[in-house]
């Protein structure tokens, strides 16, 4: 990953423009080819990103251009350099889940039936570029699905499913692949953003998982 601090303006063209002013600004450069503008006021979130695939010139004058598949332009004009390091981090682990979400995942990859008649598993923590997929299976027709499994269900783990579904379904031996957001609990505005992209939301009975009570799930 290489970080660079720079005060820098930043221009956007694609379906819509962008700008964000002169300011000072960390540049993140990730070995995936994913270049992202962050401010020091906004949590995780970026100002501006590119996602990969894409490619990054930089020319002598301070001028990076990063462009993606699709055309699209994201224009970092760099008007003076504060710091820029590259440090290797080699292959992350993965999130470690806690103890009731470890087990959730584990208990629906036995009985990944649950969710479908003729569900079939394809594997647990199936491996992308970004991290695991909690479960990957087959419905009964031989469709893809990835699943991500949360204790308490909201906004984030539906954009990490996202982008699993995005790096997916780029893989031709999978695609397509549609997405299921499992939890105990799914928050109202997880579900409205799951169904706006197309993914399935399923209500986990942890009980009914270990046997202890009807072992249906409510699948919506």
């Amino acid at each position: 990953m290489r970080l660079v601090i720079a005060r820098c303006s930043v221009d956007y063209a694609g379906r819509l423009t962008a700008h964000l002013p002169s300011a000072p600004r960390l540049l993140l450069i990730k070995a995936d080819g994913s270049v992202s503008i962050h401010a020091d006021d906004r949590a995780y979130k970026p100002l501006n990103w590119m996602s990969p695939p894409c490619t990054l010139k930089e020319s002598a004058d301070g001028v990076w251009t990063v462009i993606n598949k699709g055309g699209e332009k994201l224009i970092i004009t760099i008007e003076e350099m504060l710091h820029d390091s590259s440090h290797e981090l080699g292959v992350d682990p993965g999130l470690i889940k806690d103890g009731v979400e470890a087990h959730l995942q584990e208990l629906l990859a036995d009985r990944v039936e649950t969710l479908g008649a003729g569900w079939t598993l394809i594997r647990r923590e199936y491996p992308t570029a970004i991290g695991p997929v909690d479960i990957l299976c087959r419905d009964a027709n031989g469709g893809t699905i990835a699943v991500e499994i949360k204790r308490r269900g909201d906004i984030d783990g539906v954009e990490q499913l996202t982008r699993y579904l995005d790096l997916l379904n780029r893989d031709p031996h999978l695609a397509p692949v549609k997405g299921i957001f499992a939890a105990q609990e799914i928050k109202p505005q997880a579900r409205v953003l799951a169904t706006d992209r197309g993914i399935g939301c399923a209500v986990l009975d942890y009980d009914a998982l270990r046997g202890i009570e009807d072992d249906k799930l409510r699948l919506f």
